[in-house]
């Protein structure tokens, strides 16, 4: 259960957009993000050059999802600057440190592995990294210690903007709050969240799309299908997996295989449309 918290962040540089420190205030961990270009400038505080776990976030027009690299280092800043001569798909990292130090190796070798082992079960991004890191060994107090700093490193990301550990599995929905769209031949589930609109697992798509349909959907439907998001299925597609859509008339659209408002056609189990349910 989420739970009300505090969260401090501080601009060193007083611009929004660089370089941002978060912490929760009652909290040792830290999270400092950094735009590409601030490489040099954050090379200059004590809080990246530290023992720590990192994560390295873009975009491809390869993919649907956005795009992470999760590693950890001794140093992180000297592992950043690594990274920023050898990996072309970045644009922002998030270091991952200890306000008091208490970071070792061993530490931040087991986040870095629990790390990727969880986005890629939660699978909201889509994974650099080519294998799961090796689990060291630990204590299961020290274990139990980490999995709290964790928790903490999940809320902190998700408040820069990078959601990479929050499921959005049906299982976590109110059957009361699902909501549906039904067309010839096709039904779907999905639910409106915090980031967007997602589809579950199991919802079908329409196997054709109108004469009229725009071009956009018509290309995310191929990519769609291309990535094994949409596979075929008798007479319609399924989709093999949860998929965040950037609005509900997105996720209609490729659903019916026309333009849609997705305001008016995702409904409730009484019949109320998405609409009627969120604005009015």
């Amino acid at each position: 259960m989420n739970r009300p918290q505090t969260i401090q962040i501080f601009l060193p540089d007083g611009s929004p957009r660089s370089v941002k420190i978060a912490e929760i205030t009652n909290r040792i961990v830290q999270a400092i993000f950094i735009p590409r270009n601030k490489l040099d400038y954050i090379g200059e505080r004590d809080e990246v050059r530290n023992v720590g776990v990192y994560f390295l976030f873009g975009e491809s027009s390869e993919s649907l999802k956005p795009l992470v690299y999760i590693g950890e280092a001794e140093d992180c800043f000297n592992r950043l600057k690594q990274h920023n001569r050898e990996k072309e798909f970045w644009n922002y990292a998030v270091s991952i440190t200890s306000k008091i130090n208490s970071f070792t190796k061993s530490h931040v070798k087991y986040l870095e592995h629990y790390a990727v082992k969880m986005a890629i079960e939660v699978n909201r991004f889509k994974i650099e990294n080519s294998t799961i890191p090796s689990k060291p060994f630990i204590t299961e107090s020290m274990e139990a210690d980490l999995l709290d700093s964790f928790d903490t490193i999940k809320v902190l990301l998700s408040t820069l903007g990078y959601p990479v550990f929050e499921s959005v599995n049906k299982k976590d929905v109110k059957r009361s709050e699902l909501l549906y769209i039904n067309g010839v031949g096709v039904t779907a589930e999905g639910d409106l969240i915090d980031d967007g609109f997602v589809v579950f697992k199991g919802s079908q798509s329409k196997r054709d799309t109108t004469p009229s349909c725009h071009d956009y959907l018509i290309n995310f439907r191929s990519r769609l299908i291309e990535s094994g998001i949409l596979v075929e299925n008798n007479d319609a597609y399924i989709f093999t997996e949860d998929y965040v859509f950037n609005s509900p008339s997105t996720a209609g659209g490729v659903i019916l295989g026309r333009s849609t408002n997705g305001w008016t056609k995702w409904k409730d189990k009484n019949g109320k449309t998405l609409d009627e349910l969120k604005r009015r």
